[in-house]
């Protein structure tokens, strides 16, 4: 059994933002794959399938970025998961817009969301699918960057990113 996750922000304000690609990303495997994530329970929302012959469970955290390690490992203790087991899908600035690069370590880097995951998890070496959405053009306004709205000339860039990590 595989453990999904997508990283992202639980409210609707956050919804159309640069820091919810990982929930994009579960939709769009939700969606391809019939898999309906609507269980609420490990403070997220999931669902479980089939994907290539493998069960597999897709994961929101339903808590705020920097606790997505509470709903993480509340899921993989419940159900005896291995760390080999285990996929994240997040939004990283230190990657060019609509790249996805794929590694099985790495530390968190500014990402609060993977600070969460890697305290919770006791390690750095699990899977993860990064996706690229690039940085703001003031270092500065990096909070703004990721949780504001996705300019309509960056949409299509990070839609075909999302749907590319599928």
């Amino acid at each position: 059994m595989y453990l999904i996750i997508g990283l992202g922000n639980p409210e609707e304000e956050y919804s159309q933002t640069r820091h919810n690609m990982g929930f994009d990303t579960i939709n769009k495997i939700a969606e391809k794959y019939g898999i309906e994530v609507n269980k609420k329970k490990f403070k997220g929302l999931y669902g479980t399938g089939i994907i290539e012959d493998n069960k597999v469970i897709l994961l929101k955290p339903q808590t705020y970025m920097n606790l997505s390690g509470d709903s993480i490992i509340e899921v993989m203790d419940y159900y005896d998961l291995e760390i080999k087991d285990l996929i994240i899908i997040y939004d990283d600035m230190d990657i060019d817009k609509g790249t996805i690069k794929i590694r099985k370590k790495g530390g968190a880097g500014s990402h609060n969301g993977m600070k969460s995951v890697i305290e919770n998890l006791q390690t750095e070496e699990f899977n993860r699918i990064r996706i690229g959405i690039g940085k703001p053009e003031h270092q500065n306004d990096a909070i703004n960057y990721v949780i504001g709205k996705i300019p309509k000339k960056d949409q299509e860039i990070l839609e075909k990113a999302t749907r590319n990590s599928c």
